[in-house]
């Protein structure tokens, strides 16, 4: 799964298209992309503070996301990270969420705008 082309469930997708518009999902996705690099940016800050109620939030938000928008690589990640022990988590684990919603993006980026 390291293609971008693999990074969004399609079938997941063309559900929220069908269920909202496709018009609304461009917006949807507009600003997914605005956000997350954001919760990214707050999740590695908690991590190094050691605030796991923060972490996990971020990481929360950032599950739910993935999974609307049909990234489920990037959610399951996300997810893996919610559920772990903050002290259990290492960087390299932080690293690779970062790099699945970098293809999520560029995937979305596609689908949305061509």
């Amino acid at each position: 799964m390291s293609d971008s082309s693999t990074a969004i469930d399609l079938e997941v997708f063309g559900d929220l298209q069908a269920n909202t518009g496709a018009d609304f999902v461009v917006e949807l996705v507009d600003t997914f992309l605005d956000e997350a690099p954001q919760l990214l940016a707050q999740l590695r800050s908690a991590h190094a503070a050691g605030e796991a109620d923060n972490f996990r939030r971020a990481a929360h938000s950032l599950k739910s996301n993935g999974n609307t928008f049909g990234a489920l690589g990037f959610a399951a990640q996300a997810r893996s990270l919610e559920l772990a022990p903050l002290p259990e988590v290492g960087l390299a684990s932080i690293e690779r969420l970062e790099q699945l919603f970098q293809q999520a993006a560029a995937r979305l980026q596609e689908l949305c705008h061509g």
